[in-house]
């Protein structure tokens, strides 16, 4: 069982104190590179999740908000804490999703960066008067907190998708209700540890439920006392929340799936553009939203390319990500496992040719999946259609600007997408035709904190990071003055 001073309770935060289940409800939580329960944590009821929401009510100030230095000084001591405790937060990250310890700790400094970027930049929420008087009135807008805050997070990120939200919600005076995916709620209780520990925040602004997805959901999705929930998550239980918020017309900020494209034209630096798939495509074991799905290479270029990416993805370790030495740890479960399996046999049934990885047949027992290449891939393959979530590089050949943008855009998702090509022209154009909210042009990087991400069609609503991310959380109020 896993030991840490950032987790000396294994239970809920409501109210300001740890708070167990009633009837000793409890879920097992493991490591996936070893397939071991490391801990056992509360599975909260719906009756623990409704005095959640209350304590957040309570800890809500409309008619004398908290000032902007008080949230700015939640934001730094978060901040700060992160940052001092990075080590033990990102090994207690590492144990519980398996991905390589550095990558761990560096996760643990991104998401210290969105608070860092609220605390700097938390003044754009001050009420503002406009220059123009019109109706003979002084024009003053107030930026009003939303409310209770459901904030819904996922297992791929489990400190940085709660830094995004968390940073925004508190700049914005708004409490918080917090559900962790249950494959790695630890992470989050370390959080809760330091914010406890280290934060001055009143009882009830940040509380903590884990435990079953339709009981916490359910909860958040009727309550008339959460006007805001903020999800990251498939599209397919994204749909599901709008559909159970519409009678009370939530506000929801939804990031969802993705299918990027990774378009390699034939004027690229094909040295670059490889190395930084590498860097985008494996991250996580390949199990982040914006990682590349289809890899789209210039006919004129792509045996060079796959030669290129071969050797790279040859020399990639597999292996427990605690040992630090790896670049690839285990994927995060079973179900995970089989379907980027079911990807690349799919893919190879069809026509499809393995360039780097194993065959289906070799690949063993666990949850380590080896780096793979499949060159030949078309858009009736399963990898080509879905969001893979696993280590699994699908190259396809194109000829012409309009024929890749087709079939960039041949997803209903929008999330992320990249484009490698030394023509700036050609660069703007592309990005122009790509319906992604991300287009990284000759980088192969995802979100960060002083920059708006988020998704275009079924990849999500809203933005977080930057400023656009930073209003997510309030309600603009407008109070025009008489004279």
């Amino acid at each position: 069982m896993i030991e840490s001073p950032l987790l000396h309770k294994l239970t809920g935060y409501i109210g300001g104190r740890w708070t167990d289940n009633a009837h000793g409800n409890t879920f097992d939580v493991y490591n996936p590179a070893t397939g071991k329960v490391i801990a056992q944590v509360a599975s909260m009821s719906e009756e623990e999740v409704k005095d959640a929401v209350a304590a957040g009510k309570s800890a809500l100030r409309l008619t004398s908000p908290y000032s902007i230095e008080t949230r700015r000084k939640w934001l730094e001591d978060i901040r700060d804490a992160l940052k001092a405790n990075k080590e033990e937060v990102g090994r207690i990250l590492c144990l519980e999703h398996g991905k390589p310890l550095h990558e761990a700790q560096g996760e643990v400094d991104y998401a210290a960066g969105f608070f860092d970027y609220c605390s700097k930049h938390i003044q754009a929420l001050d009420a503002h008067t406009i220059p123009e008087k019109p109706k003979d009135c002084t024009w003053t807008v107030h930026y009003r907190p939303i409310g209770v805050a459901g904030l819904i997070t996922p297992w791929n990120f489990p400190i940085g998708m709660i830094a995004k939200k968390l940073s925004a919600a508190l700049a914005a005076g708004c409490p918080s209700v917090i559900k962790p995916a249950s494959e790695t709620p630890l992470t989050m209780i370390a959080l809760f540890t330091l914010m406890d520990k280290h934060t001055d925040m009143p009882d009830g602004m940040v509380n903590l439920v884990m435990g079953k997805a339709s009981v916490i959901g359910k909860v958040l999705c009727e309550s008339p006392d959460v006007p805001m929930l903020s999800f990251t998550g498939s599209t397919e239980v994204g749909r599901k929340l709008i559909l159970d918020t519409a009678e009370q017309v939530k506000k929801l900020a939804l990031e969802l799936g993705g299918n990027a494209p990774f378009i390699v034209f034939e004027d690229a630096d094909l040295d670059a553009a490889a190395d930084n798939l590498i860097a985008n495509k494996f991250r996580g074991g390949g199990q982040t939203c914006v990682c590349a799905n289809r890899i789209f290479v210039h006919e004129k270029v792509a045996d060079a390319f796959g030669e290129k990416l071969a050797e790279r993805v040859n020399k990639m370790t597999v292996g427990d990500g605690i040992n630090g030495d790896v670049d690839i740890g285990p994927l995060i479960n079973k179900a995970g496992f089989d379907k980027v399996k079911r990807h690349l046999e799919d893919a190879l049934e069809k026509g499809a040719r393995l360039v780097a990885g194993k065959q289906p047949g070799e690949l063993g027992d666990g949850l380590f999946f080896p780096p793979t290449v499949v060159h030949g891939v078309n858009r009736d393959m399963c990898c080509y259609q879905e969001e893979t979530f696993g280590p699994l590089v699908p190259m396809a050949l194109f000829r012409t600007e309009e024929e890749v943008i087709d079939a960039g855009n041949d997803t209903e998702f929008g999330l992320a997408s990249y484009v490698f090509t030394n023509d700036p022209e050609r660069a703007q154009r592309v990005a122009a035709g790509l319906r992604f909210g991300h287009c990284g042009w000759n980088t192969g990087t995802g979100p960060t904190p002083e920059a708006p991400f988020g998704g275009m069609k079924a990849s999500g609503i809203g933005r977080e990071g930057g400023l656009e991310g930073l209003f997510e959380f309030v309600e603009a109020q407008t109070v025009p003055r008489g004279f």
